[in-house]
């Protein structure tokens, strides 16, 4: 049992886009799949919650990738509690190089939830048992993101097989793929570093269609843009003109450096 989960890995062809560097995404994929391990690692995975009844469920995530790392670089993908926040149950995670430069942070925030009636439950009796990390912080918050107007549409996407995980709804790393699938490629491709923030509202499931609504937020003379996101579910009937359905995600990207 580690305080700290980790594990070094290459970067892979199906990991990078055009700039030959580690997409956006795959960096949540990373994120998820640390979690996951480390949670069983420390005893408290799917299996040991389903015991009683819980389940843990990703409510919010951020990560600041500060230099993208480039194919087939060697990288140390590492995960950790960090004690809780009200309900969420804090856990960090960095990405370091061979030479243990941190090239990436993170901070998540987890719900415990009761798997009949999908309440919340307070994480205390098992963050407690968990190592406490102290000092140990990736990045300082976990970002709540209000409701923002003049969203325009910017696409839609109807769920399918490939994206649905084994609780049964769209997988919380498939939500960045369509974040990036809205977004300037010029710009993802360029940006040397940049930082996403997403909360997740509400669950869709396989075969529901999700508004992708957008509007920048900010945007500087040079090498920086800034987005703000929401996916609502489509509303088929009775829905007033461009208002949208239930929301089921929001997040907000922002892009730094190599942008003309």
């Amino acid at each position: 049992m580690a305080d700290i989960g980790m594990q070094e890995i290459s970067v892979g062809f199906g990991d990078i886009d055009t700039s030959d560097r580690l997409t956006l995404a795959r960096t949540f994929d990373y994120f998820q799949e640390a979690a996951i391990n480390h949670a069983e690692e420390l005893g408290v995975g799917r299996a040991a919650l389903a015991q009683s009844r819980q389940a843990w469920i990703l409510s919010r995530i951020g990560a600041l990738i500060e230099k993208r790392p480039k194919f087939r670089e060697k990288i140390i993908v590492r995960s950790w509690p960090r004690s809780w926040e009200k309900l969420f149950a804090k856990r960090d995670y960095d990405i370091r190089d061979a030479a243990g430069n941190v090239l990436v942070r993170g901070r998540s925030g987890w719900l415990v939830v009761d798997i009949e009636t999908h309440r919340p439950l307070r994480p205390q009796p098992i963050v407690e048992t968990l190592p406490k990390n102290d000092g140990c912080d990736a990045l300082n918050e976990i970002v709540s993101l209000a409701a923002r107007e003049n969203l325009a549409l910017a696409g839609e996407r109807t769920s399918c097989y490939s994206d649905i995980d084994y609780n049964g709804h769209v997988n919380n790393a498939r939500y960045v793929q369509w974040i990036q699938d809205v977004t300037d490629p010029y710009m993802l491709v360029k940006a040397d570093s940049m930082r996403l923030d997403i909360n997740y509202i509400s669950e869709a499931k396989v075969n529901e269609t999700v508004e992708l609504w957008k509007a920048p937020i900010e945007q500087g003379s040079t090498g920086f843009a800034s987005f703000a996101y929401e996916g609502r579910k489509k509303n088929v009937q009775n829905a007033p003109q461009n208002a949208g359905g239930t929301t089921v995600f929001r997040a907000e990207l922002r892009l730094y450096a190599g942008i003309s």
